[in-house]
Parts: structure tokens; sequence; C-alpha cells
């Protein structure tokens, strides 16, 4: 009996970590960013659909990390820092609203299709909309719905526009908002988020391993 018991829970640990890279690839590949809709197609491919083999979203993240290292690499580490460098850049330009870089772009899985993603902070919530417009940067509205923790959720607006030939979206949220960020949509605790400070240390870690690397080699 226990040792069917231990053959089962290995079994649907392989299903788990199959099916969390499948659905990295999927998003590595197919440009797909809802974890969800992922992990479905990734079932579908693979015949799984018992709900104890579903990986959590973090565990795709991680696999994620993973594919991109092995199968895009350097190309990745480039796209991923232009994308930083803009962010820092945009973090700077739209200063007044206590801005934070948010996101893949963030987090180290942004690829060439991801935008890069700010929470800008005002409780006025037609502030963004004017400064985009004095400033001559045309922006589409659209709108997100975030939790604010366990028992709150709510519809906030989203501007998007293009810059630097890379795509930007805006999510405007209250001043108070800043003192506790959203949950985050992969496992559910507050986001991380970074100041125009905080990225810009994370820009020079980053050249000192890089230096490190180069001079290891």
């Amino acid at each position: 009996m226990h040792r069917a018991r231990q053959h089962a829970q290995t079994r649907t640990r392989e299903r788990r970590h199959r099916l969390a890279h499948e659905a990295a690839r999927l998003m590595a590949e197919g440009g797909i960013r809802d974890f969800q809709q992922a992990k479905r197609k990734a079932a579908e491919r693979l015949g799984i659909h018992d709900d104890a083999s579903l990986p959590r979203n973090r565990e795709i993240e991680d696999a994620l990390r993973e594919y991109q290292r092995l199968f895009v690499g350097d190309r990745h580490a480039r796209e991923l820092r232009t994308r930083r460098e803009a962010a820092l850049r945009a973090l700077e330009f739209f200063s007044r609203f206590d801005p934070r870089l948010v996101g893949p772009v963030l987090d180290g899985t942004a690829d060439a299709r991801t935008p890069v993603s700010l929470q800008l902070y005002s409780d006025d919530a037609d502030a963004v909309a004017r400064f985009l417009e004095e400033s001559g940067i045309p922006a589409e509205p659209r709108s997100r719905r975030l939790r604010l923790d366990r028992l709150r959720e709510a519809e906030f607006p989203v501007w998007l526009f293009a810059a630097e030939d890379l795509a930007f979206e805006l999510t405007v949220l209250p001043d108070v908002a800043l003192r506790q960020a959203p949950l985050s949509g992969v496992d559910e605790k507050p986001m991380r988020r970074a100041s125009a400070t905080q990225l810009r240390q994370l820009l020079v870690d980053e050249d000192i391993a890089g230096y490190v690397a180069d001079a290891a080699r």
C-alpha cells in the first residue's frame, strides 16, 4: 500500500514537471501571457487532465526562466536589458506619479512581445491622461482588474502606448496602493515592484555580474 502510494506520488510529480515545462514552452514560443491558458493548452497537448498534476503558476514561471536560459540565452538577456533600460527612462519621465516597474520585465521573464508594465499612483484618475496628452504621447485607454488583498478587488484604468519601438502599459492606482502592492496573478502574494532607484541598482548589479562572468572565462 505504502509503495503504491509512493509510486502514485512520483508519477504525479513527473506529470507536474512535464506540464510546467510544456506550459513554459508555449509561453515562450507562442506569446501566451496567461498562466491558466498556458496550463490548459499544455494539459490538452499532453493528455493530462487530473487536477493533482496541474503545476502552480510559480512552477511554470521557474520553468520559463530555465527555458529562456537554455534556448534563448544571450538574445533574451539583450532583450531584457533593453526593456529594463527603457523602463528606467520611463520611471524617470513619470516621476511625479511615484511609478514602479512590475511584471515580467522586472521578474526577468520578458521576451520580445512583452510590454514594459508600470504602476503609477494618483488619486486624480485623469491626471495621467492629462500628462500623456500634454506630453504629446498618444495612448489607448483600457482597464484591468486587480486584487488589492484577499478580500478586495477593483477595476483600474490602463494606458497603452509605444515608445522606443517598445510597448508600454501604465496602470493607474490610488495613492494608498503605494503602501501595499496589489496581489500578483502568479502566486497571489504582493507584487514585486521597483522604483527608479531600485531598478538602477539592479542594472548596476547586472553589469558587475557580467563583468565577473567575463573575467572568469
